[in-house]
């Protein structure tokens, strides 16, 4: 068996299922029209991305800086943008804030994937749990917090803050640890495999995709906690 099979099939269901659950609480407290857009946006980008990635465009590690971040980066001026109208901040205070991280477990089955794959020679061991990578802990506290701070209201307002804050650093450090582990000249990690298998179709999901999302809802989230100050 094609040892990137298991792990491109279980990121790609991930990336699938995590879309799904994602634009069905949008519909809910959206409606049909904010849907489509999100839908057809969401679906323009996840060809964009596979075309671009089954040409190579990510690829080329010859030069500097590395163009992995620009599937990382090119969502977040359309996330921030959303958080600082009227009318995407009308949409967060219709969206029951335990929903916004609960949903961040799905990075248990992202690192669960990486995980494989070190298993199986096509990244190297700092990418997982057994090395550099600590996010699996953003998907393991989702649950808890969403549900004592939001649900039963036994734990104070600050840890919501004190989560997204750990989670987008936690974030910060697998990026970071993934372009320092590529063939680049900035390549800092030397141990092999070089980190090239998240450039390739569907891996390219993960950074393109998944990566986005856990910032998102992390921004979400934050934004809702700043437009509850009596909560804080």
């Amino acid at each position: 068996m094609n040892n990137k099979l298991l792990p491109g099939i279980l990121l790609s269901l991930c990336c699938i299922v995590t879309s799904i659950i994602f634009l069905w609480g949008l519909r809910k407290v959206a409606g049909k029209k904010v849907f489509w857009r999100a839908l057809l946006l969401l679906a323009g980008w996840i060809l964009l991305l596979a075309l671009l990635s089954l040409r190579g465009f990510f690829a080329d590690f010859s030069r500097l800086p590395p163009r992995l971040p620009l599937a990382l980066l090119l969502p977040l001026p359309v996330v921030l943008w959303v958080v600082s109208t009227k009318r995407g901040q009308a949409l967060l205070k219709n969206v029951p804030p335990q929903w916004i991280i609960y949903l961040q477990t799905f990075r248990i089955a992202v690192e669960i994937v990486l995980w494989l794959a070190v298993l199986r020679g096509l990244l190297p061991v700092q990418m997982s749990f057994e090395g550099r990578n600590f996010d699996i802990l953003s998907g393991l506290l989702a649950i808890p917090v969403g549900y004592y701070c939001f649900v039963k209201k036994a734990w104070p307002s600050w840890v919501v803050l004190l989560y997204n804050i750990g989670g987008l650093l936690l974030l910060l450090n697998v990026v970071a640890i993934a372009v320092l582990s590529m063939p680049t000249p900035i390549r800092v990690f030397h141990n092999e495999p070089a980190n090239t298998l998240v450039v390739q179709f569907p891996f390219i999901f993960l950074p393109g995709i998944l990566v986005p999302l856990a910032y998102t809802l992390h921004i979400f989230s934050l934004k809702q906690w700043k437009m509850r100050p009596s909560a804080r």
